[in-house]
């Protein structure tokens, strides 16, 4: 018997020159936006302490090294040999596990359209629904060769810049394929299916995200979701693993980290603006997550302007 393309396992010669590509493509640590649309490049020279981050609605493998994902209370593990998905943006932690200067964590991300997403699953067979309920937003599985194929020719398309425009959407559209029909596949899929619960939470998570400085209200985040207040605190934490306030308290400190650090507020200000009235609570929480001060931050980063 013929043993099917999609259950074959990640080609090595492949993954190699995948490696290569990425190291020639993204020389300097840290993460690289390409000329690919959606595509990210990511290198990583040491072992890492946990980072608090966004991580976006994406697709996500490695030619090289490993890397921890926390998201509440759960830990995600992969390698060069599996793949993670992740069908909603989520606040986590990001950690390099595996890395040198000799074997760097190499990586790439592709930022998953939902539009796109839809549009391929209309002209999908129906899938039937699992009885269990909701499933977590993030996931790893083993990487198959398909989907290994499809990401490496993406990422080649670096080296000839001008076949992009043209072939960039056609290979995209079959790397969301085979995501589609993967193990994966029916989170993706779920979260663009009008009515189902991971879909009424997206639109909810949507909101959050557009109105970051306002306070929740609970009975307005189920009227946007169609949903019993109940019913979207279940389905809220079984997709993302936190409730919808623990789920705005980040975002809004993650925004005010970006707005001191990279727009140059100061603390007081930037505490505003994500929608705390009590810099007290906001300097609480803020060393909390990210295990120093707001203000230390603010100074560190004016002298490291001066130097």
């Amino acid at each position: 018997m013929t043993e099917r393309r999609d259950s074959l396992p990640p080609d090595t010669g492949r993954q190699q020159a995948l490696a290569e590509l990425i190291d020639r493509h993204c020389p300097e640590d840290g993460n690289l936006t390409t000329s690919v649309p959606g595509l990210l490049l990511f290198r990583g020279s040491c072992v890492s302490s946990p980072t608090c981050t966004i991580a976006l609605s994406a697709f996500g493998m490695m030619a090289q090294g490993a890397k921890r994902l926390t998201l509440g209370e759960e830990f995600f593990d992969y390698d060069a040999a599996h793949y993670i998905v992740s069908s909603v943006e989520l606040p986590m932690a990001a950690q390099i596990t595996r890395a040198s200067e000799s074997e760097p964590y190499l990586g790439l991300a592709l930022v998953l359209d939902p539009l796109k997403i839809a549009e391929i699953c209309s002209q999908l067979p129906p899938q039937v629904r699992p009885a269990s309920g909701i499933a977590r937003a993030l996931a790893v599985t083993r990487l198959e060769a398909p989907i290994q194929d499809a990401a490496f020719r993406l990422a080649s398309l670096l080296d000839t810049p001008d076949d992009i425009p043209m072939l960039a959407p056609l290979i995209e559209r079959e790397l969301l394929y085979r995501l589609l029909t993967g193990p994966l596949g029916p989170r993706l899929r779920d979260t663009t299916i009008s009515g189902s619960h991971s879909n009424q939470v997206a639109r909810t998570i949507g909101w959050l995200k557009q109105n970051l400085a306002q306070a929740i209200r609970i009975d307005h985040l189920a009227e946007i979701a169609n949903m019993s207040k109940s019913s979207l605190h279940h389905h809220f934490k079984a997709l993302t693993a936190m409730t919808p306030l623990q789920y705005q308290k980040q975002l809004r400190l993650q925004e005010a980290r970006r707005l001191m650090l990279i727009e140059r507020h100061d603390a007081a200000s930037a505490a505003h603006r994500v929608g705390y009235e009590s810099p007290s609570q906001f300097s609480r929480e803020y060393r909390r997550m990210f295990g120093a001060p707001p203000g230390r931050e603010v100074t560190q980063a004016k002298q490291k302007d001066a130097g």
